[in-house]
């Protein structure tokens, strides 16, 4: 029952999150990209869960809290003032975060997977620069971070593959799993 929930939670996200550029209930870019930062890491970390995963949810914990850390201490050590005068703008947090979670998806499970990942996670570094938050640098550093370190802790999986499917009728995920 577990796995049936959490299946059910996934692709409901996923819905949501293969298109961020449609705004929930009148909310800014900003607010969007916000959640959107949030979503992909969380449905990167639920995937390992669905694929029952434990070489890759040790995989994803590793490479982000090595690009949490990195990043933040990166902010602290810099402190580049924001666009809009606040500090701590190098290297953008929300993007790393966001292209840490697509890169995993990528690595892991394939570029199948990855491709809408990293769209969404492009969408994130857009609505930081777009808010004023962060400079462009900001942002391709912090996309470049979450990716290097992802891509240093991250394995592919060669007995999973993850698809989308879709039609004009209906969005969602295949799973094969190859014994």
């Amino acid at each position: 029952m577990k796995h049936v929930f959490l299946g059910v939670s996934m692709l409901s996200a996923w819905f949501v999150f293969a298109s961020p550029i449609v705004s929930m209930g009148g909310e800014t870019s900003e607010e969007t990209g916000d959640a959107v930062q949030i979503l992909i890491p969380a449905i990167a970390f639920g995937m390992s869960y669905l694929q029952d995963d434990s070489v890759g949810r040790l995989q994803f914990a590793r490479s982000f809290m090595t690009t949490l850390a990195l990043t933040h201490g990166l902010k602290r050590a810099i402190n580049r003032t924001r666009p809009n005068g606040g500090s701590f703008s190098f290297p953008a947090g929300h993007v790393s975060a966001a292209f840490s979670g697509a890169a995993f998806l990528e690595k892991r499970y394939g570029w199948r997977m990855g491709l809408s990942a990293y769209i969404a996670a492009s969408y994130v570094a857009w609505s930081r620069v777009d808010a004023d938050q962060h400079f462009t640098g900001d942002v391709l550093a912090g996309a470049a971070l979450g990716i290097a370190t992802t891509y240093y802790f991250t394995r592919p999986r060669k007995d999973v593959i993850v698809q989308l499917a879709f039609s004009e009728r209906f969005y969602g995920l295949t799973i094969e799993k190859r014994w």
